[in-house]
């Protein structure tokens, strides 16, 4: 039986596939991660991730009537939620997921 965890990690997956500048990692907790810095994540109940800077996660939350990402009981500081509406638009989220790069690309490595 498909769990909303597995469809979304094949969503994830093929979002990722999208965007040839990174690779997705991890096996039991899909990330991305680049410069020292993880941003993207799918946590354990199949929701999605992405880090933004400050003005973008506000304007994000806003655009897209969502919140902040939570993974493990914690607020990931610096990411929003991406809505499940959202998921059928591979290209829309595979851009979002590149300027997400592009952020912690443009941050002091670590």
């Amino acid at each position: 039986m498909k769990t909303i965890y597995d469809e979304n990690l094949k969503r994830y997956d093929s979002i990722a596939d999208l965007c040839p500048r990174f690779d997705r990692k991890g096996k039991t907790m899909p990330y991305t991660s680049a410069n020292g810095y993880m941003f993207s994540l799918l946590n354990k109940a199949g929701e999605l991730g992405f880090r933004f800077s400050k003005e973008d996660q506000e304007a994000f939350v806003k655009k897209y009537n969502t919140t902040f990402f939570k993974s493990y009981g914690a607020t990931m500081k610096g990411y929003v939620l991406i809505p499940e509406k959202m998921f059928d638009n591979k290209k829309n989220l595979a851009k979002l997921l590149n300027k997400s790069y592009d952020y912690v690309m443009s941050l002091e490595p670590k």
